[in-house]
């Protein structure tokens, strides 16, 4: 009766060593040796797996070479939870010698070389971020700390990163955000026919241009390949751009541009606001479109512009900017651009000339944008999706965090880890 149980306990702890080597993938020689519930240090319990390989065992390395151990070296990895308990793999992992001779550690099924976790504990913590959970929210979901969580997250996209090819990169677009409040930003380059990020570097001076190309040629692409850059106006991307790409055409799109000229109308609003008690708190609107206006904010427009007419004359101004860049005009709209041009000159207002000034000095990168089509539209949502993440996360302390998660929510590096064992 005792043999009995006894060999009834044997077989019902072989299958569950069975049921957990079938659960983690693993294939000979490796197998499970043992499963044990302990309590932690906080006296809470935790299930931990030992697995071991079989004697004679034959591996493989990258290099391809093939062997079996002479030594082994011990490791832990953290796995995903066992229901409500924490789980951890144990692994005596061998050692064998490479084609030049030298002992080199194998890479298990289970787990990325030099990782304390195994790739479908991370392959959780990514999914967590891809559902815009911030990363310290993330940490605490899996009751890890947030370095942690972020140096796996950066081993994934450093791995997007280098898996990406170029090659066939031909209209970038180019945009700077802030980092944090103050003058910290980043600036980020995009495919604009993917509509992907390609490239984040920090700052915003003309060597992110540089920087860009030694990362665009890293890649297989090519600076001569480029033949659109759209960008605002700014005198250090136009510098950069110029040295780096000579031969590519730029595109002042149709958003900046406006974005120039509702500066003007806002800097003659601030000007008359001494003299025009009324137009304290209109900016906006003076500044959105006439059709998402509300009602009552559409009637006190058309009150202020008969009120105050230099206010008037300022608003005629910018709104037949607009009419000009529609391409509802019988003319041309670089004939209907000049028009405008020489009307905001002879307007007297200060800022309508210098914008004027500063579209006629970019004449050719202005008129690009009607003959090629390319705007920065794509530019302007990824911005709002970094905003967004950068909201959540209530701002980024480290740069590399901050590249890294724009890297994540507007480029390539999604779906690259692994969804479930080898």
């Amino acid at each position: 009766m005792v043999w009995v149980i006894v060999q009834n306990a044997y077989l019902c702890r072989m299958q569950t060593l069975d049921i957990f080597t079938l659960a983690l993938g693993l294939q000979s020689p490796w197998y499970v040796e043992k499963v044990e519930f302990l309590n932690s240090l906080e006296m809470e319990r935790e299930l931990h797996i030992w697995i071991n390989f079989k004697r004679g065992g034959e591996f493989v390395l990258d290099d391809g070479s093939r062997g079996s151990a002479y030594d082994t070296t011990d490791k832990t990895w953290r796995h995903l939870n066992f229901f409500q308990h924490k789980c951890f793999l144990h692994a005596r992992v061998p050692r064998i010698l490479n084609k030049e001779g030298k002992p080199r550690v194998v890479c298990t099924p289970w787990a990325r070389p030099d990782s304390g976790f195994t790739l479908l504990m991370e392959a959780y913590m990514m999914l967590l971020a891809e559902g815009e959970m911030p990363m310290k929210q993330v940490a605490n979901n899996v009751d890890e700390t947030a370095p942690r969580v972020w140096r796996v997250f950066d081993h994934w996209i450093k791995e997007a990163i280098s898996l990406e090819r170029l090659d066939h990169v031909v209209n970038i677009g180019v945009d700077e955000t802030s980092r944090k409040k103050g003058h910290h930003y980043i600036t980020h380059f995009v495919n604009l026919d993917t509509g992907r990020t390609i490239y984040v570097t920090e700052g915003k001076d003309s060597s992110v241009f540089d920087r860009f190309v030694t990362h665009l040629e890293e890649r297989g692409g090519s600076a001569s390949n480029i033949k659109h850059v759209s960008m605002d106006m700014s005198p250090a991307f136009i510098s950069g751009k110029t040295r780096c790409f000579p031969d590519a055409q730029i595109v002042f799109d149709k958003f900046h541009l406006v974005q120039l000229v509702n500066k003007a109308m806002d800097e003659v609003r601030k000007m008359e606001v001494k003299d025009a008690a009324l137009i304290k708190g209109q900016k906006y609107t003076f500044l959105k479109k006439k059709s998402n206006l509300s009602d009552k904010k559409r009637a006190a427009l058309e009150e202020l512009v008969h009120i105050y007419p230099i206010i008037g004359n300022a608003y005629r101004i910018k709104e037949l900017f607009i009419y000009a860049l529609s391409g509802q005009q019988s003319m041309e709209q670089s004939e209907m651009l000049e028009c405008w041009c020489q009307q905001a000159k002879d307007s007297g207002m200060a800022p309508f000339i210098k914008a004027a000034n500063q579209i006629k000095a970019c004449w050719s990168g202005v008129i690009a944008y009607f003959s090629s089509g390319i705007t920065n539209g794509i530019l302007e949502g990824l911005n709002s999706k970094i905003q967004l993440a950068k909201r959540r996360a209530r701002g980024f302390r480290n740069i590399k965090n901050f590249i890294n998660m724009i890297y994540f929510v507007a480029g390539s590096a999604k779906n690259l880890y692994p969804y479930q064992t080898l």
